[in-house]
């Protein structure tokens, strides 16, 4: 019998409408497509094919060429959802100039805690985005977060630079309402101010930093850095942390001797596992990934079970899928790029290749018949075992990195041996480049995936991109769905998809719909 792939009628193959960066023919998202994919893949990284500078110049052009509703609703969708941190401020930004009022009305939404205000800022200042200073209604809206914000939220937003808290409330001078936040205002920019007025944290914390004795006053825990705490104080700073700044900080206390008190491990240990908490902190897997990884040898056993039962905890609504799953994580050398950009100094240490590996592991614990089928040029042989831990099986997929990118190529296994599943799930970066030339036959994984339907019609295909170059090998359409981001929420779009409770167009209708 002939070769079904070879020989496939090509009549009503889509012809190709791009190239991506890796030179191979492609389709060219819609500008809201590609703006929303990007919205929650970018984070103005150097990646494998792209340096920062092209990625924002991209970025700007998207933002330029949609409506200031989708502008605005995409932003809302990459910090909400997305949990995105650089690119909602930049898309804000933009807004701010196109359409004020819009602006004024997602703010709060983008900007809700210090760290986004000082990085709103920053890009405005930095004139990338139309303008060097901030305009009355950045300004006001500015003022506004500064007056309304808590104590503790403002103690926190002085953590960090570029700029500097300080630097933001002399640029904007805001007024104060109470003779408390002006006295906490001058604190903050280092002016004279009468102590008794301030909020009884920071009095605490400088009594503590003159004599040393007492509580560890109840600050963040960066402002406690530069003090002299002994191993039990660190330990009530540990009871006392936010499940984040544990998490991030395990090496350090267990340095300064947090964990010789069994106690201080046991209240570390429930805190880490605590699915609540790790909602609240809006967590994605792969930082719990980056931690276990990186735990010292001395940690704890408690403790380091601890992060492992988290991570099954963050995986946990990937859905469970009636019908056969297919599951494909690229595993070719474009994703060895860190998954957040080459940064100077501050490269993460988590590749594309880890998070496809997870999310693949992550979809074999939640359906058990699942066939997973890492790809480069071809496919991959993977000795899996549905009952291992994620972690376990994503470290055994990303070992597996190297070689070219051929997104037909588990397509292809699927058609060579018959295989008809009901959901394919593809994560990869979708820089495709062997196989397929420009023009009217379409790119291969096209061709391969109407091959494979006319097995199953019913079948399904994901593309989920981690990656921003905002282009797919195969076009969004009823059974397509085209999908972007790190965080959870893709989850509860991809088991809808799944189920045939939404089309390919679900993800940008989502965005669309937020009302703001």
């Amino acid at each position: 019998m002939a070769n079904a792939s070879l020989f496939a009628s090509l009549k009503a193959v889509l012809p190709t409408t791009t190239r991506n960066a890796a030179g191979g023919a492609a389709y060219a998202l819609s500008d809201a497509e590609a703006l929303a994919q990007m919205a929650v893949t970018g984070t103005f990284g150097g990646m494998f094919y792209t340096q920062p500078q092209q990625e924002l110049a991209q970025v700007l052009k998207l933002a330029e060429a949609v409506s200031p509703q989708m502008l605005a609703q995409t932003a809302i969708y990459a910090r909400e959802s997305g949990y995105m941190k650089d690119m909602p401020a930049v898309l804000l930004a933009v807004l701010a100039r196109r359409d004020p009022a819009l602006f004024r009305k997602a703010f709060a939404r983008v900007v809700d805690n210090g760290k986004m205000l000082r990085s709103f800022v920053q890009v405005v200042r930095s004139g990338q985005t139309g303008r060097r200073s901030l305009g009355s209604a950045p300004k006001a809206m500015v003022q506004n977060w500064l007056n309304g914000a808590s104590d503790w939220a403002l103690l926190n937003a002085r953590i960090g630079g570029n700029p500097t808290l300080a630097d933001v409330i002399k640029m904007v001078h805001p007024k104060p309402q109470t003779p408390e936040r002006e006295a906490l205002f001058a604190w903050i920019v280092g002016r004279p101010c009468e102590a008794a007025l301030l909020p009884q944290a920071v009095q605490d914390w400088l009594a503590f930093r003159e004599t040393g004795q007492g509580e560890v006053p109840d600050v963040p825990f960066q402002m406690l850095t530069q003090l002299p705490l002994t191993p039990e104080q660190w330990g009530q700073v540990a009871r006392n942390g936010s499940w984040q700044m544990v998490r991030q900080g395990l090496n350090m206390l267990l340095r300064n001797g947090a964990f010789a008190d069994p106690e201080v491990v046991v209240r570390v240990a429930d805190l880490l596992r605590n699915p609540e908490a790790i909602a609240k902190a809006r967590a994605f897997p792969y930082q719990l990934m980056v931690a276990a990884q990186n735990i010292s040898p001395e940690m704890p056993v408690p403790i380091v079970e601890a992060l492992y039962e988290a991570m099954e905890h963050a995986v946990a609504n990937v859905p469970s899928v009636p019908g056969r799953v297919v599951v494909c994580p690229d595993v070719s050398g474009s994703m060895l790029c860190p998954v957040t950009g080459y940064r100077r100094g501050a490269s993460t240490a988590v590749r594309c290749v880890d998070v496809a590996a997870l999310v693949a592991a992550a979809v074999l614990r939640a359906n058990r018949g699942a066939h997973v089928l890492p790809f480069e040029v071809r496919v991959r042989e993977a000795s899996l075992r549905a009952q291992d831990t994620v972690l376990t099986n994503a470290e055994r997929l990303a070992a597996l990195a190297g070689g070219g990118t051929n997104c037909a190529a588990p397509l292809r296994w699927l058609n060579d041996r018959g295989e008809a599943p009901d959901l394919v799930v593809m994560v990869s970066d979708n820089e495709s480049w062997l196989g397929g030339d420009f023009g009217n036959q379409g790119t291969p994984a096209l061709r391969e995936w109407d091959v494979l339907k006319r097995r199953n019609p019913r079948a399904r295909l994901v593309c989920l991109d981690i990656a921003p170059y905002a282009t797919t090998q195969v076009p969004s359409r009823p059974d397509v769905l085209n999908i972007g981001g790190f965080s959870d929420v893709v989850w509860d779009q991809i088991a809808m998809f799944a189920k045939g409770q939404s089309g390919g167009a679900d993800w940008l209708a989502r965005i669309g719909s937020i009302e703001v």
